[in-house]
């Protein structure tokens, strides 16, 4: 009878009964076991397991685990989360009675670990003494606070035209070779000295380019500040759906102890393909580009989870880049959409901007933030001024040229201050520029300073004004990193450095090519 009554209602009902009469049956705890009915690549198919939660852990051996997440009448699809090599059909599972967890802590910055907190970088295993599920609630919204803090990725493009404030999720998207990761660890190298932790969670990516990486972040100094969560491209798909959420748990630590983190997610497109993946083997109904319905819930609830928390609740911020990649420039479509219509804003890298050398080849028509100025520092506001409208009026207007019609003055100052505009978004990689230097430059730019200097000499003339830069006093520094607009005073300053700077340029430019030679 005793093992009837735990077939019928699992091992936490048998107790409950057990001790409502007084004593206990056994004088041992029961386990709820189960077997296994058949296996596939990534998932397999459990009975015997009534009172199995959804998303509850299960165990298949000392090293090889799993989450349910079909629950059926008859049987459970489980989703494993490592090798099934071993794994054969009528193998003994037992319940855990916990959900998936991850270690955080301080302990984890500057290692490298799996999502299941195993390390990968040959160090010691994690000892962290607290645990955090993968899976967690999004903050409601009566705790978050506006996000009205910069985030400084030192890439000049981005902090002048499309700001991203802590707090926020800004999606970068396009084709691939299009320098999409390029850009989120150069914000990563950018946090060094802004207090600000980073968690970058790489998701089915080749091993080489993770190392690669990982050396560019050491060689940096960034991984002082960085945890990296790292699954394969020949990891089981289990291991991939579950990285960004154990990676977003790890940020959340943080987040709750009061500080900044900046987490990366590289990228969802190899997570959407894992879900679908799965769910196909799980027998899951397909939907739109065989991709199932909730493929759109697992990343809301995964992007929701980054957010500004209020005063009192530490004032602990978390800001996401997720990175998607589009096929032939084709930004509707699902996936795509999906994560535009969750994310604050886009940047959108062209490839055909990538073709014509200018890097980062972020399309600035195409990328936006819907956060915008609220996360920018006033600084920026009195001196980008028109640069985005006159940036796409330059783009019309060189087309039109193209047809070699006959161009008034007007419109050739206008396509000759857009190719300047042009050259100014260039910047190498691993460069990333103070607050101080991007205004500087911005504001001879819109005041059209280098518009008498040819295009061929630009760079030249922009890295001596970024020389030039360093020598402004340390009290304007502080105020163009301040909440305050540019005074008069301090646009004057600026508007003088940068004449003087770029003078020799100009002289230079005018010389006669016999004096020069």
């Amino acid at each position: 009878m005793s093992e009837l009554a735990s077939n019928l209602y699992g091992p936490d009902a048998f107790h409950q009964l057990a001790a409502a009469r007084g004593k206990y049956i056994f004088p041992f705890a029961l386990c709820e076991a189960g077997y296994v009915t058949s296996v596939s690549a990534g998932i397999a198919k459990v009975s015997g397991l009534p009172g199995v939660g959804f998303e509850e852990m299960v165990k298949f051996s000392e090293t090889l685990f799993g989450i349910a997440y079909n629950i059926d009448e008859a049987e459970i699809g489980v989703i494993l989360l490592g090798e099934d090599a071993d794994l054969n059909v009528g193998d003994q599972v037992e319940r855990t009675h916990r959900v998936m967890d991850i270690p955080v802590g301080d302990l984890l910055i500057g290692r490298i670990i799996n999502p299941l907190g195993e390390p990968e970088d040959g160090g010691a295993a994690i000892a962290a003494t607290q645990r955090l599920p993968v899976e967690r609630r999004a903050a409601a919204i009566m705790d978050r606070a506006p996000v009205a803090v910069p985030l400084q990725t030192g890439i000049k493009v981005i902090d002048a035209l499309i700001p991203i404030g802590r707090g926020q999720r800004e999606l970068i998207l396009g084709d691939r070779q299009t320098g999409k990761t390029a850009i989120a660890i150069d914000t990563i190298i950018n946090q060094s000295d802004k207090n600000v932790l980073c968690v970058y969670c790489a998701i089915g990516q080749r091993a080489s380019t993770v190392a690669k990486v990982v050396a560019n972040l050491r060689e940096k100094g960034a991984m002082d500040y960085t945890v990296v969560v790292v699954t394969e491209g020949n990891d089981p798909p289990g291991l991939k759906y579950i990285a960004p959420y154990a990676a977003t748990s790890i940020a959340e630590y943080f987040m709750e102890q009061g500080r900044d983190v900046l987490i990366v997610y590289d990228d969802l497109t190899h997570h959407a393909r894992a879900y679908r993946e799965l769910s196909l083997l799980l027998r899951r109904p397909p939907g739109r580009e065989a991709f199932p319905g909730d493929i759109f819930y697992i990343h809301s609830r995964l992007l929701e989870r980054s957010t500004h928390l209020s005063k009192d609740l530490g004032g602990g911020s978390l800001t996401a880049l997720p990175i998607i990649e589009t096929e032939a420039q084709n930004i509707s479509a699902y996936i795509p959409t999906n994560l535009i219509s969750i994310t604050d804003g886009q940047i959108y890298l062209s490839p055909k901007l990538f073709e014509l050398g200018i890097l980062p080849a972020v399309d600035v028509g195409k990328s936006v933030s819907r956060v915008g100025g609220k996360a920018q520092l006033p600084g920026y506001r009195s001196v980008t001024g028109s640069l985005k409208l006159d940036y796409a009026q330059f783009e019309e207007l060189e087309n039109y040229a193209r047809f070699g019609t006959r161009l008034d003055e007007a419109t050739r100052k206008t396509i000759e201050h857009g190719k300047r505009i042009r050259r100014w978004l260039i910047q190498h990689q691993f460069n990333p520029l103070s607050v101080a230097e991007q205004i500087v430059v911005l504001l001879a730019l819109t005041e059209g300073y280098f518009d008498t200097i040819p295009i061929t000499i630009f760079d030249e003339a922009e890295a001596g004004l970024l020389v030039a830069s360093k020598e402004l006093p340390d009290d304007i520094k502080s105020r163009l990193v301040s909440d305050k607009p540019l005074s008069e005073d301090d646009k004057n300053a600026l508007l003088s450095l940068a004449k003087k700077a770029l003078l020799p340029f100009e002289t230079a430019a005018n010389e006669p090519k016999s004096d020069r030679s």
